[in-house]
C-alpha cells in the first residue's frame, strides 16, 4: 500500500484545473505518431467527472463532429494531457449528463453561468509524505476496529445481563407455582381427612344406636 501511495504521489500534477460537469472545455492532448508528436485540441462539454480528488481523476468530454456524437475520456493527471481550458460554465444538477446523448441543437444547450477563469486553476496539494498518509489510514482503521470491538463487548454484556434477568424471573415464577401447587395439595388432603373423620363418626353413632 505504501508503494502504491508513493507511485500515485509521483504521478500527481502540482497544478490542476477544477473541472465540473456542464463545463465546455478545450483539452490539449499530446499525440505521438512514430517519431513525431503533436498536440491535438478536443473541445466539448464535460458530461461526467469521476474520482476528482485522487490520482486517477477522469473526465468525459462530448462533442458533435459531422453530426455524430463523439466522447473521449481523459486522465487529468496523465502526462499526455498538457492543458485543460474551461471556456464556459453551465448550471447543472447532476454529475452524469447522460441525457445530452439524445439531444441536438437548442435542446442540448445548458444554462450558462459566470465564473472567474483565474480561480479555475488551483494547486493540487496532496500529502507529500506517503508514509504519513499510510500511517493515518492505519490509525483510522485501528480506531474503527476498537470502536466496533467496544460496541460488541457492550452488546454481549447487555445480552448476558438480560439472560440472567430472564433466568431469575423464570425461577421466581417456578417457585410461586410450586408454592401454589403445594398449598392446593395441602387443602385437598385436609378436605379428604375431614371427610374420612365424618364417615368414622357416623359409623360410631350408628353402632351406638344399634346397641341401645
Amino acid at each position: 500500500m505504501q508503494a502504491i501511495a508513493s507511485i500515485e504521489q509521483a504521478q500527481r500534477k502540482s497544478v490542476v484545473t477544477q473541472v465540473q460537469s456542464g463545463d465546455t472545455v478545450r483539452v490539449h492532448q499530446l499525440i505521438r505518431e512514430g517519431s513525431k508528436q503533436r498536440v491535438q485540441v478536443f473541445e466539448g462539454v464535460v458530461i461526467r467527472t469521476h474520482r476528482m480528488n485522487s490520482a486517477t481523476a477522469v473526465l468525459t468530454v462530448r462533442r458533435i463532429a459531422s453530426n455524430v456524437g463523439v466522447e473521449k475520456t481523459f486522465l487529468i493527471h496523465s502526462p499526455n494531457v498538457q492543458k485543460i481550458e474551461v471556456m464556459r460554465r453551465a448550471k447543472v444538477r447532476r454529475n452524469f449528463l447522460s441525457y445530452l446523448r439524445g439531444r441536438r441543437g437548442e435542446s442540448a444547450r445548458l444554462q450558462r453561468v459566470g465564473f472567474d477563469r483565474d480561480t479555475v486553476k488551483v494547486k493540487d496539494a496532496p500529502n507529500e509524505d506517503p508514509k504519513a498518509e499510510v500511517a493515518e489510514l492505519v490509525a483510522d482503521q485501528a480506531a474503527d476496529d476498537a470502536e466496533l470491538t467496544e460496541i460488541g463487548e457492550g452488546v454481549s454484556e447487555q445480552s448476558v445481563e438480560s439472560t440472567d434477568e430472564v433466568v431469575k424471573e423464570e425461577n421466581k415464577e417456578a417457585a410461586v407455582e410450586e408454592s401454589a401447587e403445594s398449598t392446593d395439595d395441602a387443602g385437598e388432603q385436609g378436605d379428604e381427612d375431614a371427610a374420612r373423620g365424618e364417615e368414622v363418626q357416623e359409623g360410631l353413632d350408628k353402632a351406638a344406636k344399634e346397641d341401645e
